[in-house]
């Protein structure tokens, strides 16, 4: 069984409150490694939330997600994070940021 190895980026988003739904937006992605294994992932963002989720797939079959969302308001975001490995461990955790 070959060894597979996730490689997540780390992404932090500090959203300000947007002043109206035109600056929502949203970008997803995708692809296949050089060995056969996937990955996808998403992020969308509007009205100072923004949330994202990532997965990918070695080329043996094991596979790692995460998600997270981040809320922005009143100079404080909260945000909150949680995974799985592909040994199957699993983390979460959440906090705040203030200016």
């Amino acid at each position: 069984m070959g060894k597979f190895i996730a490689v997540s980026v780390l992404t932090a988003a500090m959203a300000v409150a947007a002043a109206a739904d035109a600056n929502a937006w949203g970008r997803s992605w995708s692809g296949t490694g050089p060995r056969g294994g996937t990955y996808s992932g998403s992020r969308t963002c509007a009205n100072g939330s923004c949330s994202s989720q990532h997965s990918a797939t070695g080329p043996n079959g094991n596979s790692a997600s995460r998600s997270g969302s981040t809320s922005c308001s009143g100079g404080t975001c909260n945000y909150s994070r949680q995974g799985t490995g592909p040994r199957g461990n699993s983390y979460s955790y959440t906090g705040s940021i203030s200016r």
